[in-house]
């Protein structure tokens, strides 16, 4: 059986950052990393479930709203995958950080925090949401980004 991309990638290699994980004609995945895979430093449930339901919802009415195919949390739970359609990588990442800072200056409920919005309503929060936005954008604004894998 054939080794999905994924599965390709030296995960001891990887650092926190955005890279192009793959590209399939017009779509192009993002593996928005958070964490150093295998050390340990994970991210849990509630954090993951949260920032999904947040950064769903504000990059699906960005500007780039329209040409987001997919975006949700990594089962090692150190990241979460975008996947665009026609977008360039810098508009993305400008994109990412906008979304970003908008969790971080949210005020209010987090979006489809009611039962019949949500199979597990109850685990949502959002400051651990916007702790995790502002950590992630500080590790995009520390360093160059070249969407490519170390």
């Amino acid at each position: 059986m054939r080794k999905i991309a994924s599965f390709s990638v030296n995960h001891d290699k990887i650092v926190e950052g955005i890279y192009v994980s793959r590209i399939d004609g017009d779509i192009t995945t993002y593996d928005m990393r958070m964490r150093k895979p295998n050390m340990g430093d994970y991210i849990d449930n509630i954090t993951l479930h949260s920032l999904e339901h947040m950064f769903a919802t504000y990059v699906r009415n960005s500007e780039i709203g329209e040409n987001v195919i997919y975006f949700g949390p990594m089962g090692c739970q150190t990241g979460f995958y975008l996947l665009t359609r026609d977008i360039s990588n810098e508009k993305v990442l400008e994109v990412v950080k906008k979304v970003l800072s908008k969790i971080i200056n949210h005020t209010g409920e987090i979006f489809g925090n009611t039962r019949e919005e949500c199979g597990n309503y109850r685990n949502l929060n959002l400051e651990c949401a916007q702790l995790e936005s502002k950590r992630y954008l500080d590790v995009l604004n520390s360093k160059e980004v070249t969407f490519k894998y170390e």
